[in-house]
C-alpha cells in the first residue's frame, strides 16, 4: 500500500508502527452551522482510507474530533468564536448550538455509510488535559503570556517552517503588526485565550486565576496524545490545514513530547462549485438534504466524490451528480443480474490494488466498470467503497415475482400484448425487465 505523504511530498510505501493498530487522527468539523457537501467530501476520502487499510488486513484505531469551542473566525487568533457567532445569530446557547450541529453532522456522516471512528472526541471534554499541555509547554519555555492569553513562541521551535515550507522571513517582512500587538513573532499562536472584560463567551474555564478557553490548535494535540499516544501513524485533513493548523499542531506536540507527531500526513484538495469555493455566502453551500430534495441519495454523492482523486481539486455540478447516480444504479443492476443468472466472476484483487495505490478510487472505479463480478466480488467492492450497493439492491417483492412469472408465461404463449402490459405494470414498482439469452432479467429503474 502506498500513500502520498505531505511531510516528504512523496509517494511512500505504507509501513505502520503496529499493523494490528494503525493509529489515525482526522480533523473534524467545527459544529456551529449545517455542514455542506464540501465539508463531507473530506470524510468520504478518509472513509476510503480506513476501508482500504482494512482490505489490506490492517487493524485501525481512529479518532475524529469535534471542535465545539475555541475556533475563532480568523486563523490569526482574532475574531469571534464560531460557536458564539452561531449562538448569537440563532438565539440559542452555545451548548445548544454545539449539540444540534453535532447531531446533524453525525446524521449525515452515517447516511454516507462512513465507517464509525473508534473515538469521537469533543474538544470540551478535554479541557483538563489542554491545561496540562499548556503547563508542559510553559515549563519548557515555549510559551509567553500576554494580556489576552498564552502564546507559543515559534522562534523557540527551529523546525516550525519545515512542514508547510513557510517563508518566515517574508512573513515577518510583510506583517502589519500594530504597536500594541504583544506577539513576539507574526507566526506565534495562542494555546490559551483569556476572556477580556465585557467579552461575551459562555464557554469558559479558569486557568491561572483568569477565565478563558483553549486555542483551536491545542485541542488536536491534546486529543491525539490522550487517546492515541504521542506519535501516530496517519494524520488527515484538508490542504487548507497545512500552513497554519497542522503546522501549529506539529510545533506544540513535538515541543511538548520531543517525538514526531505523525509518520504520514494526508491532505485532500478543495471542492468547488462552478469554479468557486463552496460556502453559504455564495449560495452554493448545498447540504445533503438539498441533494435529497432533488432526488439524490447521499450515496449517489459519495459515488460522485470517489470518482475523483482525493488530491485533485473537484468542481461539483448537478450534471456530474446525475452521471454518478446513473453509474451507481448501473452497478446495482449488475448485482441484481448476478443474483438472477450464473455469472463467472473475476478476482477483484486489481480493484483493491488500485485503491491501495494512494487511494486511487478513480482507477478502481474504472476497473469495476470493466470487470465481471459475482456476488462475492461485489461484496468486496461494496466493502471497499462503502456505497451501499448490496444493501440498496434488495430482492424484488413477492408481488413482482408473480408478475414476472405471469409475463414469462405470456411470452411462452406468444401473447406479446399481455407481456407488454405486465412489463408496464412492473415499472410502477420501479422494476424494468430485459429479455436476454438467459431469459428475462429484472433491473431497478432508479
Amino acid at each position: 500500500m502506498k500513500l502520498f505523504n505531505t511531510l516528504s511530498r512523496k509517494l511512500e510505501e505504507f509501513k505502520p508502527f503496529d499493523p494490528s493498530r494503525v493509529k489515525i487522527y482526522t480533523c473534524g468539523p467545527t459544529v456551529y452551522s449545517s455542514p455542506h457537501i464540501g465539508n463531507y467530501a473530506a470524510y468520504v476520502y478518509w472513509d476510503l482510507l480506513v476501508r482500504t487499510l482494512k482490505a489490506n488486513g490492517y487493524g485501525v484505531d481512529r479518532v475524529l474530533n469535534l471542535t465545539d469551542v475555541g475556533h475563532l473566525s480568523s486563523d490569526g487568533d482574532d475574531g469571534e468564536d464560531k460557536l458564539e457567532k452561531g449562538a448569537r445569530l440563532s438565539g440559542k446557547s452555545v451548548w445548544e448550538i454545539a449539540e444540534f450541529y453535532t447531531n446533524e453532522f453525525l446524521e449525515g456522516f452515517r447516511s454516507l455509510r462512513l465507517v464509525e471512528p473508534n473515538t469521537i472526541a469533543k474538544a470540551t471534554d478535554y479541557i483538563k488535559e489542554d491545561i496540562e499541555l499548556v503547563e508542559i509547554l510553559t515549563s519548557k519555555g515555549y510559551t509567553y503570556e500576554t494580556s489576552d492569553g498564552f502564546y507559543f513562541d515559534t522562534s523557540r521551535f527551529p523546525k516550525y517552517a519545515d512542514f508547510a515550507r513557510l517563508d518566515l522571513e517574508g512573513l515577518k517582512a510583510g506583517a502589519r503588526v500594530e504597536l500594541s500587538d504583544e506577539k513576539h513573532n507574526p507566526s506565534d499562536f495562542a494555546v490559551w485565550k483569556f476572556i477580556q472584560p465585557g467579552e461575551k463567551h459562555d464557554m469558559r474555564w479558569d486557568y491561572r486565576g483568569k477565565p478563558g478557553y483553549p486555542g483551536w490548535h491545542l485541542e488536536c494535540s491534546t486529543i491525539i496524545h490522550t487517546v492515541l499516544g504521542e506519535t501516530i501513524d496517519i494524520h488527515t485533513g484538508g490542504i487548507d490545514h497545512i500552513p497554519v493548523h497542522h503546522t501549529n499542531e506539529i510545533a506544540q506536540s513535538e515541543a511538548a513530547f520531543d517525538k514526531r507527531l505523525a509518520k504520514y500526513w494526508l491532505h485532500c484538495n478543495h471542492l468547488l462549485s462552478a469554479g468557486e469555493k463552496i460556502s453559504k455566502s455564495l449560495g452554493n453551500g448545498y447540504t445533503l438534504k438539498d441533494l435529497e430534495e432533488k432526488g439524490y441519495s447521499p450515496l449517489d454523492y459519495k459515488m460522485w466524490v470517489l470518482q475523483g482523486h482525493y488530491r485533485s481539486e473537484r468542481d461539483f455540478s448537478w450534471e456530474g451528480l446525475e452521471a454518478a447516480r446513473v453509474r451507481r444504479l448501473g452497478w446495482r443492476n449488475r448485482i441484481a443480474k448476478a443474483r438472477q443468472t450464473e455469472v463467472k466472476g473475476e478476482n477483484p484483487e486489481s480493484i483493491v490494488a488500485a485503491a491501495s495505490d494512494d487511494l486511487g478510487s478513480p482507477a478502481g472505479f474504472a476497473l469495476v466498470d470493466n470487470t465481471e463480478l459475482d456476488l462475492a466480488g461485489w461484496e468486496i467492492v461494496d466493502g471497499l467503497f462503502g456505497l451501499g450497493l448490496i444493501e440498496n439492491t434488495p430482492d424484488i417483492s413477492e408481488e413482482c415475482k408473480i408478475l414476472l412469472a405471469e409475463r414469462e408465461m405470456a411470452r411462452a404463449q406468444k401473447d406479446f400484448a399481455k407481456s407488454d402490459e405486465l412489463r408496464n405494470k412492473l415499472t410502477e414498482y420501479n422494476i424494468a425487465v430485459l429479455d436476454t439469452p438467459d431469459g428475462q432479467v429484472w433491473q431497478y429503474v432508479r
